[in-house]
């Protein structure tokens, strides 16, 4: 997964044009108009990448003294794989060799990549550049390895507007294929475009 993202944003890098990179499931959805997300993006002085110290099973847990001395077991970071970066972070990623070879080397299940290569590299060597969160939102409420997917049972007006938090977030996930025509048909109401 990470060799994609990496390749994906060393594709878009060729234009100097691109200044963010933002990387979305097929299950995503925009909770704001391209305006606004554009906006909110060229004011934002860090990149949105989710990175947190996990004490239990599925963060430190996943840690392989391997890669020691490089990382250590309190610098291991865990996130979503879902991010935005700017250009500086997209060059980074791109180029970096050291951590990429670890990972690649020592990250075996239990251990993941794309959850765990981008907030580990990006705590240690560009902690300031990052904001330590996403700007998709999931909802992980009803437990299990995987967030919620809603379908189109669950897009009601009241739902989009009530249930999906908007402030911090850009986008949200999972929305099932099946959903699209009430999303297109409530976008304008309940996200002011469409």
């Amino acid at each position: 997964m990470c060799d994609a993202e990496r390749r994906l944003l060393g594709n878009a890098l060729l234009d100097p044009s691109n200044r963010w990179f933002v990387l979305l499931s097929e299950s995503c959805i925009p909770l704001h108009s391209f305006c606004s997300t554009y906006t909110f993006l060229n004011s934002s002085t860090r990149s949105f990448v989710d990175c947190f110290d996990d004490p239990g099973v599925d963060g430190r847990g996943r840690y392989n003294p391997q890669m020691s001395p490089f990382i250590r077991p309190h610098q291991w970071r865990k996130g979503s794989q879902w991010f935005e970066v700017g250009r500086e972070l997209a060059l980074f990623i791109v180029q970096d060799t050291r951590y990429y070879r670890s990972f690649k080397e020592f990250c075996r299940p239990p251990c993941y990549v794309d959850e765990h290569y981008f907030p580990t590299m990006l705590h240690l060597e560009r902690p300031g550049l990052i904001a330590n969160r996403s700007v998709t939102y999931a909802d992980w409420s009803r437990g299990g390895p995987h967030p919620a997917t809603f379908g189109m049972g669950d897009v009601t007006e009241d739902f989009l507007k009530l249930r999906i938090p908007r402030t911090h977030f850009l986008f949200a996930r999972k929305f099932a294929p099946g959903a699209l025509k009430k999303l297109l048909r409530l976008a304008p109401a309940v996200f002011g475009y469409g």
